[in-house]
Parts: C-alpha cells; sequence; structure tokens
C-alpha cells in the first residue's frame, strides 16, 4: 500500500506542474512507474530499460511515436537498490533523485556523482539520535541493526559519531538475522534482557523488527526505551495492544512531515477504468482495487472465493473503503517524492530558461528541449533553489542532499486506551551549521515503567573530588570513581583526573576546591606558646626580685665576697636571656628572625663570660692567698674584669654582625615538614654562622666548666665554684641535648627546643648560682657574715 501511494503521489504531483502555468509553460511532462517488488534485480532491469531506450513504444499522440526520452529517475526508496542503480547511472550522468535511500555512503560524490535525494542522509538521522541520548543523558545503550547496506553503513556511521563524541557507549552491537531464526533471535532478546543498558537503538526495517518483538513479547523483556529510526517510527503495524505495552514511550526520528493540498481528491478519483492506455498502470490500479474490496476482476481464478462478493464490478465506492490510502494526516515519505518530482521540474525550468549566448555550457551554449542530455539536466539540478507550498525550502548541498531536518516522534497511549505517535520536537541543523535539538519534554508519554526519563548509564558520574578510573578491558563508560589523592581536587563532573593545588594551598575535605594551607607557628595563642612565655616571664620576675635582694642586701658580706658588680651584670644578662626567647614565638617576622638569634648569642655570652671571670677571680683569689701569690690580683682589677667581659661578648657581636650582613636569617614558608600546612619559621640563612655562634658560647662554658671544676673544693666554707660547677654541668648538658633535638623537630617544634633550652639553661644558672645565696640572705642571716664566710 506505501509503494502504491507513493507512486500516486508522484502521478499527482506531475498532473499538477503540468496544470500549473508559471513552471515548464508549454512542456508537459510524463512519466513511467516499475514496481521494484522489493527486489534489487527487479528494481535494476527497471532502471536500465528506462536509461537505454529499450522500453516499450507506444503512441503518445499521433507526432510523438517510440520510447519517451528519460531525463531522470524518482527513486529508488531502499539504500541498497539505490547504490547498485545510482553506481551504474552515474557513468551516464543520468540523475537520480531518491525520496527514501538514507545510507550516508550515497554522498560520496566521486561514487555517486548524479544521484540527490531529498531524505536526509543516514549521517544525519545518527546524529540526530545522538542528540537525543545527549539530551537525556543517556551514555548506555544497546544496537541493533540489519545486515545491509543501509543498516552496516549506519551501525559504523552511529559507532564512529558515538566514539568522537565521547557521548557514550555501546554495551551490545547485534545484527538481526534477515530469516526468522527463533535460537538467533532468542540470543539477541535474552542479552538485552540481562544488560544493564535500558535504551536500545534499532536501525532495522520493519520485518525485522517484528520477529525481533515476537521473541521480546515471548520472554516479556518490559522496561526498555527504544530510539527507532525513521524506518519504522511511524509504522502503525507496532501501534497494536500486543505491542504497545514494550514500545509505550518510544522515541524515534522520522522524515518532516509535509502537507499536500488537493491529494486526497486525487486519490479518490482512481478507479480500474481510468488510464487504460497505460497497461502497466492499470494492473497495478487493478491489484489495489481487488486488495482493498476483497474482490476478482473477471474471469476469476478456479476456486477463488472472495470476502467482498466475488467479482469486482468497478462500482465499489472507494471513499468509503477502510483504506489507508486515504490518510493524508502524516504525508512524509510521500511528501518527499512530491519535493523529488518537483525538483526535477525545476530543474527542468530553470535550464528552459536559459539566454543563449550565456549558458553554462561549452561555448556560454544552452541546452535546448529537443536536444537535452541527462548530464545538462544535474547542472541545474545542483543549483535549485525553491520553496514549497507550506514554505519549505528545498535546495540540494554539495553532495546531493537536502537541508537536513527530522522530526521527533513519541509513541504513547491516549485516554481512550488507543495509540499515537506524535510529535515532541525537531532536529535542524542551525545557522551556524551545528545540529539543535528543540524537544517539547512535557509532550514525551514514558512506558509505564518509568514515572520519568529513565537513566542508562554503566556508571554513575563521578561528583567533583573524584576522578574517573578506567576498568580495564570494559567501555570507556564503565568505570569507577575514585577520591583524589590529599592535596588533589577535581571541580568537574567525571573528570578524568585531579588537579594538583598550588604550593600555598591544600585541596577541601571534600576535594572539590583548594583552600590556603593553614599556618603553622609558634604562637602566643596556643597552649604551648602560652606556656612557654608565662615561664619567660616567671624567670624575668625572678630575676629582677633576686636583684632587688641584692641591691637592698649590697653591703653584707655574701654579696660583696661574690664580686656583686659581676653579680649584678649577670642577673641582668640572664634576664635579657629570658626575655630573648619571647622573640622566638609568635608570627615570624624580618626584624624578629634577625634579632632574635642575635639577642640569644649575645644575651649567653654575656651570661657566660661573667660566670667566667668570676670563676677566674674565685682561682686567683685563692692563688693570692698562698705565699707569693700576691701579684696575681693586679691582673683582676675591676677593670680587667670588666675588660674581659666586654671583649669576649664584643667577639659574639662581630660573629653576629657578620651573620647578619653575610646571609642574614628571613622569614620562611616551609612546605616540606607538612602537606596541608605552612610552618612559617626563620630560616637561618647561614648554617655556618649559626654554628660559629653556639660553637663560641659551647667554648666559652666548657672553659668555664672546667676553671669552676678546679676550684670546686677550694677551702671556703662558702665556695662559689661549687655553684659554679654544678650550673655549668646543667647549661653543658641542656645545649648539648639541646643540637639533635633541633635538627630532629619539624616546623614550629624546633622554636619550642630552642625556647626551651633557652629557659632550661637560664634557670640552670640562675638557681644554683644565686638560690643558696638569697636563701642565706633572706632565711639564716647568721651565715652573712664575714667570719662565717672567711670560716674554715
Amino acid at each position: 500500500m506505501a509503494g502504491f501511494r507513493w507512486a500516486q503521489t508522484m502521478a499527482f504531483a506531475i498532473n499538477e506542474i503540468n496544470r500549473n502555468p508559471s513552471i515548464l509553460p508549454n512542456v508537459t511532462l510524463g512519466y513511467n512507474l516499475h514496481d521494484n517488488c522489493y527486489s534489487l534485480g527487479v528494481a535494476f532491469r527497471a532502471a536500465l530499460s528506462m536509461v537505454s531506450g529499450r522500453e516499450e513504444q507506444f503512441t503518445l499522440d499521433e507526432s510523438c511515436v517510440g520510447s519517451p526520452p528519460v531525463l531522470g529517475i524518482v527513486g529508488d526508496d531502499s539504500s541498497t537498490n539505490s547504490i547498485a542503480i545510482s553506481s551504474i547511472l552515474g557513468l551516464y550522468r543520468v540523475p537520480m533523485v531518491s525520496h527514501y535511500a538514507t545510507c550516508s555512503c550515497l554522498s560520496d560524490r566521486n561514487k555517486f556523482p548524479s544521484f540527490f535525494r531529498t531524505v536526509p542522509s543516514g549521517a544525519f538521522q545518527v546524529r540526530a539520535m545522538l542528540q537525543i541520548m545527549r539530551w537525556f543523558r543517556w551514555t548506555w545503550a544497546g544496537m541493533l541493526f540489519t545486515d545491509d547496506a543501509y543498516g552496516l553503513d549506519a551501525a559504523r556511521s552511529f559507532q564512529s559519531v558515538l566514539a568522537q563524541s565521547g557521548l557514550g557507549c555501546l554495551a551490545y552491537v547485534e545484527v538481526l538475522p534477515w530469516d526468522n531464526d527463533p535460537a538467533e533471535l532468542q540470543r539477541i532478546v535474552t542479552l538485552m534482557k540481562t544488560s544493564t543498558a535500558r535504551v536500545v537503538i534499532a536501525f532495522v526495517y520493519g520485518i525485522h523488527m517484528f520477529n525481533l518483538l515476537e521473541e521480546v513479547v515471548k520472554q516479556n523483556v518490559t522496561g526498555l526505551q527504544w530510539i527507532s529510526d525513521n524506518g519504522w517510527t511511524t509504522d502503525n503495524n507496532f501501534q497494536t495492544p500486543h505491542f504497545m505495552p514494550y514500545l509505550a514511550g518510544t522515541l524515534g526520528v522520522a522524515v518532516r512531515r509535509g502537507e499536500i493540498a488537493g491529494l486526497k481528491d486525487f486519490l479518490l478519483k482512481i478507479h480500474p477504468d481510468n488510464d487504460t492506455d497505460n497497461r502497466h498502470e492499470n494492473t497495478i490500479v487493478r491489484q489495489f482495487w481487488e486488495n482493498t474490496f476483497g474482490c476478482k476482476f473477471a474471469p476469476l481464478p478456479s476456486g477463488w472465493v472472495g470476502a467482498g462478493g466475488g467479482v469486482c464490478t468497478g462500482q465499489e465506492d472507494l471513499g468509503t473503503a477502510e483504506t489507508t490510502l486515504l490518510d493524508v494526516s502524516e504525508l512524509r515519505i510521500e511528501y518527499n517524492v512530491y519535493k523529488a518530482v518537483y525538483a526535477v521540474a525545476h530543474a527542468l525550468h530553470d535550464m528552459l530558461q536559459c539566454v543563449p549566448g550565456r549558458g553554462p555550457f561549452t561555448g556560454h551554449r544552452c541546452a535546448s528541449l529537443q536536444t537535452i542530455q541527462p548530464w545538462q539536466l544535474i547542472y541545474y539540478l545542483e543549483k535549485i533553489n525553491f520553496t514549497t507550498s507550506i514554505g519549505d525550502h528545498v535546495s540540494f548541498d554539495e553532495n546531493g542532499d537536502p537541508i537536513p531536518i527530522y522530526d521527533v516522534m513519541n509513541w504513547g497511549w491516549l485516554p481512550d486506551g488507543s495509540t499515537e505517535v506524535h510529535n515532541v520536537g525537531v532536529v535542524k541543523k542551525s545557522a551556524s551549521g551545528d545540529d539543535k535539538l528543540i524537544l517539547d519534554e512535557d509532550r514525551i508519554f514514558w512506558n509505564v515503567a518509568f514515572t520519568k526519563a529513565p537513566r542508562s548509564v554503566c556508571s554513575e558520574s563521578c561528583s567533583p573530588g573524584t576522578r574517573v578510573a578506567r576498568r580495564k578491558g570494559e567501555p570507556v563508560c564503565c568505570f569507577d570513581c575514585i577520591s583524589c589523592s590529599e592535596g588533589e581536587i577535581s571541580n568537574e563532573t567525571d573528570s578524568t583526573e585531579c588537579t594538583t593545588c598550588p604550593e600555598d594551598f591544600w585541596s577541601s575535605p571534600q576535594r572539590d576546591h583548594c583552600v590556603p594551607k593553614s599556618m603553622e607557628f609558634l604562637s602566643y595563642h596556643e597552649a604551648l606558646g602560652i606556656s612557654l612565655t608565662t615561664i619567660s616571664l616567671l624567670g624575668t620576675f625572678t630575676c629582677a626580685i633576686v636583684m632587688g635582694i641584692f641591691i637592698y642586701h649590697r653591703s653584707t658580706p655574701m654579696v660583696r665576697a661574690n664580686n656583686s658588680e659581676l653579680s649584678f651584670l649577670l642577673l641582668l644578662s640572664l634576664k635579657l636571656c629570658f626575655l630573648c626567647s619571647l622573640l622566638f614565638i609568635g608570627r615570624p617576622k624580618l626584624w624578629t628572625c634577625q634579632l632574635r638569634h642575635a639577642a640569644f648569642g649575645i644575651s649567653f655570652v654575656l651570661c657566660v663570660s661573667c660566670i667566667l671571670v668570676k670563676t677566674m677571680v674565685v682561682l686567683a683569689v685563692f692563688k693570692a692567698s698562698k705565699p707569693g701569690g700576691a701579684d696575681i690580683m693586679k691582673w683582676f682589677g675591676a677593670m680587667q674584669q670588666r675588660g674581659t667581659v666586654l671583649v669576649l661578648t664584643f667577639i659574639q657581636a662581630i660573629i653576629c654582625t657578620a651573620w647578619l650582613v653575610s646571609a642574614s636569617p628571613t622569614p620562611h614558608k616551609n612546605t616540606q615538614y607538612h602537606s596541608d600546612k605552612i610552618v612559617y619559621e626563620c630560616a637561618v640563612g647561614s648554617t655556618v654562622g649559626f654554628a660559629v655562634l653556639l660553637g663560641y658560647i659551647g667554648l666559652l662554658a666548657l672553659l668555664s666548666f672546667l676553671l669552676a671544676f678546679m676550684a670546686r673544693n677550694l677551702p671556703d666554707n662558702f665556695n662559689e665554684a661549687k655553684f659554679i660547677t654544678f650550673s655549668m654541668l646543667i647549661f653543658c648538658a641542656v645545649w648539648i641535648a639541646f643540637v639533635p633535638a633541633y635538627i630532629s623537630s619539624p616546623g614550629k617544634y624546633a622554636d619550642v627546643v630552642e625556647v626551651f633550652a633557652i629557659l632550661a639553661s637560664s634557670f640552670g644558672l640562675l638557681v644554683p648560682l644565686f638560690g643558696p645565696k638569697c636563701y642565706n640572705i633572706l632565711l639564716r642571716p647568721e651565715r652573712n657574715t664575714k667570719k662565717s664566710i672567711m670560716g674554715r
């Protein structure tokens, strides 16, 4: 029935053109119809017979006898047939305009130079179906196709475009058998049933789809979302209660629907008694009439019984017959036939409008109606540009393809239980050259298994903060989501890799953005910083109290006997030692980094120098008390003591100055200790300078310890050398332990170790040297006498 209506649409278009004075005036178009019987051989022979002039001769009028000139062929509807026919017609440059052959291979101008079509190429159909998948974010689908030129080309094209676009993957690709092979169909449907892909794309013919659906019904495979090609999207043979529970919700592409005014009236005039001069068309009409009314024209076949009463009388009323022939509400392929006929007519019309001397051919010649050659018509076909009665623009591109556009159709149930395939959108090429899908989701009917658009993915999308990890041996759409490592982020869905944060930043807990790294340093606001600050101030306050006690009791023998001037200077230096520890607490700044070690080094050298001089004075006094030792004290007078302390301290000042000038300590953001935080510390600048500073202090401390150790047993009742020995032992032990602890401590804890060493060594000097004296001065005043101190 479909082929018959296409033929009648062609006849209608030619009759309409012949009656239209504005196109091909004084020229009458004729036509010859052939039924290809769905056979390549029949179609091929028919085409060759027409273009070779071997058609049966018949009289058109008194002055025109013989085979009519065939300038072009409208058809074939099959891609396979069109490929075979056009490959031969192309050799002779005979134009062929197809209304339904969609194989993208036919766009190859080198192989098919004379082929045109009014249906979009299969390549655009593939892109249109991909647009639907992209719209609903379906990335996991199965594909079925028939084993012919159309199916193979569509499958290859779909797989290629899908891979290039990265829009999704195919869970399976299956070829439907040409014959009804139950075992193969059962295997395919079982695969569809067990697959996780909910979307099925089908590039198939109706007969193959019918066989497949019978097996789908048999296995009760529901919950599939079908995407149909334009071959069966509008095929009402599947819109039955038997199939619709499985096909409801189908989305498909269909060739653009058009309207042809007057076609229905033309179809109603079909009658077996018309066109009696055209035996072939009359035979086709008689077959249609017999099939429609269930009768037979005489003579009747032996034993034949018809449903319509037997013999066809020709009086049957076609207007009351139950036939799809008269349904002109969905003119899609027919509209393409209509445009194909008009394309040839417009090309012929443009050719006849050629002005002699301005023609496109050699010598600016024009083609004449009497000597026209088919290849001349191709020139004008390539340049046609007209608009149909309903406003559709018709032209061909350099490949002979039309302006691509497809309707998007949806299969659904109506409230009364009937079925409907209705338009829900359109896919067309935009002005920019990109494919554009316009879809009205509110009008889409989904299968009863879904309340909305189903999901069909192999793996759910990876959220920001994770990356895609491909599964080995599986399609790229199947993957696992791996959380980004620390210090790395991904801020996009389905990111294939994680990005490392800049040096001063770290990944958020969700790994979806970078945040500034926390700054770590020994702060006044944390418990450790507060504790060390408190101890430092306590030591400073203690030094002040001891100094006050010594000032108040400065005239007593115990204060005077212990070299009060050096004692006051020692207390001052200890106070500076306690205070310099505060420079190690708080946010490092340039001036604190430069001052902390200089203050520390000079303060401790001043302190140790005082102790060294006091020890030397103790030894000198003992030597002077022996016979012949009176002259030794002239080397340890007050001036010499002050000068020695000043010189020893000045040497440390020179060391600190050289260090600061050559390689000054500076604030430094260290990212090596912790990956998620920045340790803000003072870089020493010159390790050599720092080592010399500590070494000088250690040298003076070791010398003081040795001298005090030598004087520890001197016969004084209150021998200060004993306390100096003990205090220097503590001092040396603290700083010997400091070196490995400082080197192995990361970040702010290096500052903690250094502050602790400063405080511990300062208290180690303060308590042994001044604790017993304060005890005797305040609590045992009887010992604070010259007799008690000098007693044996």
